[in-house]
């Protein structure tokens, strides 16, 4: 399910307006709500923070979405998420990556 549920999930940053990609992220909730349960809570909470990019004009929104930062910061976490194979719950990963990115930011 990763390529589709990234797809959809790009299509709600890609949207033309505020409205527009507030829509699409009810429409993917609900699409998502039978088979996936936890992913649709996990959209519900997590990507209407990241819809205050569109307080910010398009041309800059383009930049920031588009931004080798993120890059970086996958590029550092994937590898160390890689060695340790299966996790056995959410909290575990959630520990390691902010572990991660706790000595990205320090650094």
């Amino acid at each position: 399910m990763r390529e589709p549920v990234a797809a959809d999930i790009r299509s709600v940053f890609n949207a033309e307006s505020l409205p527009h990609a507030q829509a699409k992220l009810d429409s993917l909730v609900e699409k998502y709500s039978k088979s996936a349960p936890e992913l649709s809570r996990w959209m519900q909470t997590a990507i209407p923070e990241g819809l205050q990019v569109f307080s910010l004009p398009e041309h800059k929104r383009k930049r920031l979405r588009t931004s080798n930062a993120c890059e970086t910061l996958n590029t550092q976490i994937k590898p160390r998420t890689r060695v340790a194979g299966l996790f056995p719950n959410t909290d575990s990963i959630l520990r390691l990556v902010t572990a991660i990115l706790m000595e990205v930011s320090d650094e």
